[in-house]
């Protein structure tokens, strides 16, 4: 049908199923092979310097050097995208966690895997309250975690070092809300203008923004405002991992 001078439209060519873009993206490139592994991967870099919100597949086209429609061939659409972020995010996890078999023992295998997540964390404070979120296919996940392989991952940890059905829940949740709560605000708090944040919400609604109103919090100031993350986070984990072996006894 039609001309045998017809081919690729648009600037874009097909080479072994692979789309290829011809017009230039960020940096200047060109033809750099189009597929999910990239796009993945240009979606983590622009979350990461932009900001999830900011995040569309038209914006995402433009860093890709290509139409957003180009893009709905390898992902769906923009909630298949956070969630191969996520994938992206998470596979940095693993690789960096060990398996459950190369530790001496349970508790250094949880040492291992939270000092992991904070890694992950705060490498990507723009991407992990995405992480922290319910997975689509098991909305009933509490505490949610987007990613299931890695739940999967750290239960057949916890069945490998000897812990029940029940006790592997219990340290679960307990294990992921202590992540969850402490890298969710430490992430927060790395982000730019962060102590500001609010600073124009309708807070003034409900009490005053005048710190003279507020002596014992003012007088305290110094230590409130001091950040000691990195103490607080092993304290923190050193008293739960404590408690988990208590409960063994």
């Amino acid at each position: 049908m039609g001309s045998g001078n017809a081919g690729p439209q648009n600037g874009q060519s097909l080479q072994h199923g692979v789309g290829l873009q011809t017009s230039t993206g960020r940096g200047g490139t060109a033809r750099r092979p189009l597929d999910r592994k990239t796009i993945l991967h240009e979606a983590v870099r622009f979350i990461d310097e932009n900001g999830r919100d900011k995040l569309t597949m038209r914006r995402l086209g433009s860093e890709l050097g290509v139409e957003a429609m180009a893009l709905y061939r390898y992902v769906p659409g923009r909630e298949q995208l956070l969630d191969g972020v996520v994938e992206v995010v998470m596979k940095e996890l693993n690789d960096s966690s060990g398996a459950a078999d190369t530790f001496d023992s349970w508790q250094e295998y949880l040492q291992q895997i939270a000092h992991a997540v904070r890694g992950m964390a705060t490498a990507h404070p723009k991407i992990f309250p995405l992480v922290a979120s319910r997975p689509p296919a098991a909305p009933w996940l509490r505490p949610p975690l987007r990613s299931l392989q890695w739940v999967e991952s750290f239960l057949e940890g916890l069945d490998y070092y000897g812990f029940g059905k029940d006790a592997s829940v219990v340290i679960y949740r307990a294990f992921s809300t202590f992540l969850l709560g402490h890298l969710l605000l430490e992430s927060a708090m790395s982000l730019p203008g962060t102590p500001e944040m609010g600073a124009e919400d309708d807070i003034e609604v409900y009490e005053t923004n005048d710190l003279t109103a507020y002596p014992r919090t003012l007088e305290l100031k110094p230590q409130l405002a001091r950040e000691e993350f990195d103490e607080e986070f092993e304290d923190a984990l050193e008293d739960l991992i404590d408690r988990i072996a208590l409960s063994r006894t």
